[in-house]
């Protein structure tokens, strides 16, 4: 990106880390540009940043009742499977060493 590009507020990624967030200062070090993000407060080289696009991909989650899900497991932990798989072992930790 050429660093005439670069404005305060614009959304930027570093492609190296694939660190996103927002321009909040410029600043001329050494006869370089850089760039500080608001995510990580570090400084990136203007001319190794790329734009960010904007997703509005919205997170979906699941919830369920706790109840349910107290059932759910006091119903397998009652039932047949477990108590056969509890049966075939020897109650001996062998985590090696």
């Amino acid at each position: 990106m050429l660093t005439e590009e670069i404005a305060l507020g614009m959304r930027v990624r570093y492609p190296r880390t694939g660190t996103t967030g927002a321009v909040v200062r410029i600043e001329q070090v050494a006869g370089n540009q850089f760039a500080e993000l608001d995510s990580t407060h570090l400084l990136y080289r203007t001319d190794q940043l790329i734009p960010a696009e904007q997703t509005n991909r919205s997170a979906t989650t699941i919830t369920e009742d706790a109840k349910e899900v107290i059932r759910r497991e006091r119903e397998f932990a009652g039932g047949s499977e477990l108590q056969e798989a509890l049966k075939n072992i020897d109650q001996s930790c062998e985590g090696g060493g």
